[in-house]
Parts: structure tokens; sequence; C-alpha cells
């Protein structure tokens, strides 16, 4: 016998597939935000931005696919394969419209999107606890607390960050009474270091790219063009680095 929370899930499953092909189907013609794209990879990084975006909304624009407005779970899933990642990963990527839909939905109704929408215009509300602070309440790019990340934590002065050291920043932003918070912090770092780890740290220029968004577009466009990229790596080692990170801190101080 179906109990009433199998239901629930049966249902909650299907409305969530119905709406990755109605994505799908929305969003089969790329449009405007991939014309910015073009010209962000193809200018300097001081011209690609757009007076009337903020940081945070470039920061998604990619996965934007027909510039209107909105991201569906397939724009979702989608922008996370051309920018490398792969299929496991990106289907872990789907749940990130589960989380963020309905707090940029609040900028245009209470009701929840039938179809797991993110709104680009309102995607600030999406914004969480216990984290950096480089993005404001409004979406801007706080330049100081972007350069404060590399002055605390770069301690060896290279102009990039260890998985320790980003571990600790992530530890340090952590905010009373605010588990969501603190995940969702790590998820963002560890899917970050993941995809733009290179010779074992996250560098300041790749980093400021991934903020403003033109390193998606940049990405994209090396695959496409068949150059193999030096940043990221991959899950695997991914682990092997979090379980040097965790005897590190485990080890008794001499």
């Amino acid at each position: 016998m179906i109990t009433k929370s199998s239901l629930l899930l049966l249902i909650f499953i299907l409305s969530y597939t119905i709406s990755y092909f109605w994505g799908y189907l929305r969003s089969s013609k790329p449009g405007s935000s991939y014309e910015f794209g073009r010209l962000a990879f193809d200018t300097t990084a001081q011209s690609t931005t757009q007076s009337d975006l903020t940081a945070l909304q470039q920061h998604v624009l990619f996965w934007d696919r027909d510039g209107d407005n909105l991201i569906f779970p397939h724009d979702v899933y989608t922008g996370f394969r051309e920018i490398g990642f792969s299929i496991p990963f990106s289907l872990t990527s789907l749940l990130i419209p589960i989380f963020f839909s309905y707090p940029t939905r609040l900028g245009h109704s209470y009701l929840p999107d039938p179809f797991f929408g993110i709104y680009v215009d309102s995607i600030h509300k999406a914004k969480h606890g216990s984290d950096t602070g480089i993005y404001d309440l409004k979406g801007h790019f706080n330049a100081a607390s972007f350069d404060e990340i590399f002055t605390e934590f770069d301690r060896e002065g290279t102009g990039g960050i260890h998985a320790w050291e980003l571990w600790n920043m992530v530890g340090r932003n952590r905010l009373a009474a605010d588990p969501a918070g603190w995940t969702f912090a790590v998820m963002e770092w560890f899917t970050t270091w993941v995809l733009l780890q290179r010779d074992g740290r996250v560098w300041k220029e790749d980093l400021r790219q991934c903020y403003d968004g033109t390193l998606f577009w940049r990405l994209k466009r090396e695959r496409e063009d068949g150059v193999v990229s030096k940043l990221g790596y991959g899950v695997k080692e991914s682990w092997i680095d979090l379980l040097k990170l965790l005897h590190m801190n485990g080890a008794p101080s001499s």
C-alpha cells in the first residue's frame, strides 16, 4: 500500500521531471544571454560587465540560455555539462533549483514556481548566511571582501588559496544557528575547488572571473575549440585532498 509520504514524493519527482523537460522546450533556442557571453569572451574583463546587471546576476547569466530571466532545471544541468562537469556531478546540480527557485520567486509572487524556475532579476533573494559577503544584499560585488580572502588566508602570498585555507575560511564565516548557510557554503566552495583548482590552489584571477561570470563563458568556448582546460581536475582528486586536509587537522602539533 502506498503511504501518504510516498505519494507526495512521487508527485514531487513527477512534477520536477515535467519542469526539466519544460525548461528544455523553453530554452532550446539560445538567445540574448548567449550573445552577451560571446562578447564577454571576446573582450577584456574590464569591459564585460553590463551596467544594468549586478555582479550576482552576471554570475548566473550563463545558465539563462534564452535570455528570458528564467533558469530552469534543464538549463542548470546543461550549463554544468558545458563547463566540463561529469554527468553524475551535473545531476547533483539539479538540487540548485529545488533550494533557490522559491527565494528568487519572492521577487514576483508568494506562490512557488510550478516549474522550479530561478529568476535572474531577483537572484539576490537567494543569498544565504555564513557566506563571504563578496556579494552584498543587492548582489553587487564587494571588492574589499574579495581582497580580504587573499589577505587573510593566502599566507604564503602566492595569489592562490589551498584547500585547507578555503576550509578555514568557510569555518570563519559560519554564523550561529545557520546550518543551511553552512551547508550551502560547503557545497559552493567544494564545487568552486573542483572547477578552479590549478596546481593545488584556487587563483585570484580565476576566482574573480567566477564571481563576475566570465569564467563560465571562457570554459565553454575553450571546450568548443578543443582546448584542454588547466582548471579543475575531478571529484576523485578532491576527495584525496579532503582526506589530506582531515589528516592535517587531526595530526598532533609538535
